[in-house]
């Protein structure tokens, strides 16, 4: 009986068209919600292989496939679609100039700037693959591109939506992200693999004045800086240095003249924590100190804390996680420059887990690496590799070779072990 990487080997399309499609995609980015082109390319792609029962527009631009194949187990493949509002500055021949207008109807540049592109390719070349060793497997393979996970709507959405009465609901979910480790690598972790991530808007009223008179405003700037000053002390001060939570304030708009002071300032808030307790008294605080300078500033009119989105935390179970080791181990080897037991956990947030806690289902979510290997070694010897551009960078760009490969392997890998025979 052939081994997983035998099978894997033997039916292995030429990556050379995935890795122009790859091109394609990062060069044609679309914002959360808007996905429309990006769907439209991935349900063609996906018809080339008569294979797979489609299904498109759930939950807005979301796609699932089916590909029946003989009975046993069903497993779900999830890759997410859609991009971000920054500009790229990576300097690639096939780089985005993409616009779009966002939720507030304001254009922005867009730019795959999380890597969801090389998600999408891979798991159409992993599509592929899985068609070509059909022999080698029995049971269900759903394949689903999930759309606005930037925004943390699409995976409910297409619970939402009728997902699980269309296709049949797995018995194992996993998915997969890039990360700026070095390409080649792929892990897993036990346990929780990503943070939670709870966001809002903040509007602080205060009373328009002319800058000469302060006395007759509430400044709602300087109540909004000394928000922010006091909000960086949660971590700092109320946190466990050996627990995990982030407070950032990613955005602030307030004033357009110099002579003015405003009547309102608005500000984006960012939390992240590891731990339900530690996010339920995180987010008191965060409540607490912005109640608490209104009144320092004097100001009877309370600000306005509107959450926009949420993500849960996001945990790998222990049985799935435990059957990729022992897959990914003997498929990639295991090492510093291939498959890690305990890689590092994504520092940002996923709903990808939505897919499978709606339905009590289990799941695992695996990582690897996109950063060019060379450039990888340079940055950890001149010990700077915290200044390279990971996700969410205007200058993040995977580099193509060995992370198609892996990603795509990645999934082929993970449908073999829950659906091989014999396996």
């Amino acid at each position: 009986m052939p081994s997983i990487s035998d099978i894997v080997k033997a039916n292995s399309p030429d990556l050379a068209s995935y890795e122009e499609l790859y091109k394609w995609f990062h060069a044609h980015p679309e914002l959360s919600f808007q996905e429309r082109a990006t769907a439209e390319a991935i349900v063609k792609h996906l018809r080339t292989f008569n294979a797979y029962e489609i299904y498109s527009s759930i939950g807005g631009h979301g796609i699932a496939a089916v590909f029946a194949n003989g009975s046993g187990k069903t497993l779900l493949l999830r890759a997410d679609i859609d991009a971000l509002p920054v500009e790229e500055r990576s300097g690639l021949a096939y780089a985005s100039s993409a616009r779009m207008k966002d939720v507030d109807g304001v254009e922005k540049p867009v730019m795959h700037a999380c890597g969801h592109d090389m998600h999408i390719t891979a798991l159409l070349a992993a599509a592929e693959t899985l068609v070509k060793c059909k022999g080698e497997w029995s049971g269900k393979l759903v394949l689903v591109f999930q759309p606005a996970e930037e925004r943390a709507g699409g995976a409910q959405n297409m619970v939402d939506d009728g997902l699980y009465d269309k296709v049949p609901q797995p018995d194992v979910v996993v998915g997969a992200h890039v990360m700026p480790e070095r390409a080649g690598v792929i892990g897993t972790k036990h346990g929780l693999i990503a943070s939670s991530a709870d966001r809002f808007q903040l509007r602080i009223e205060g009373r328009q004045a002319h800058a000469s008179t302060p006395h007759r405003g509430i400044d709602p700037i300087l109540q909004a800086a000394s928000t922010i000053m006091r909000l960086q002390t949660i971590v700092s001060r109320e946190v466990d240095p050996l627990d995990f939570a982030v407070v950032t304030v990613s955005a602030f708009h307030a004033g357009d003249a110099e002579n003015i002071i405003p009547e309102e300032a608005n500000l984006k808030i960012d939390v992240r924590a590891a731990q339900l307790q530690t996010r339920d008294r995180v987010l008191a605080s965060v409540k607490r100190i912005i109640a608490a300078e209104a009144t320092a500033s004097a100001n009877p009119k309370q600000p306005t804390l509107t959450p926009t989105t949420q993500f849960p935390l996001l945990f790998n179970d222990a049985d799935v996680t435990n059957a990729l080791e022992k897959s990914f181990s003997e498929h990639f080897g295991v090492g510093k420059h291939a498959y890690q037991n305990d890689i590092a956990r994504l520092q940002g947030s996923e709903d990808f887990g939505i897919l499978a806690t709606a339905i009590g289902k289990p799941s695992c979510f695996f990582l690897y690496g996109g950063m060019d290997p060379q450039v990888y070694d340079n940055a950890v010897r001149e010990g700077r590799l915290s200044e390279e551009p990971g996700n969410h960078s205007p200058r993040f760009a995977p580099v193509v070779q060995p992370t198609l490969t892996v990603g795509m392997q990645g999934y082929v890998v993970a449908a073999l072990t829950f659906l091989g025979k014999g396996m």
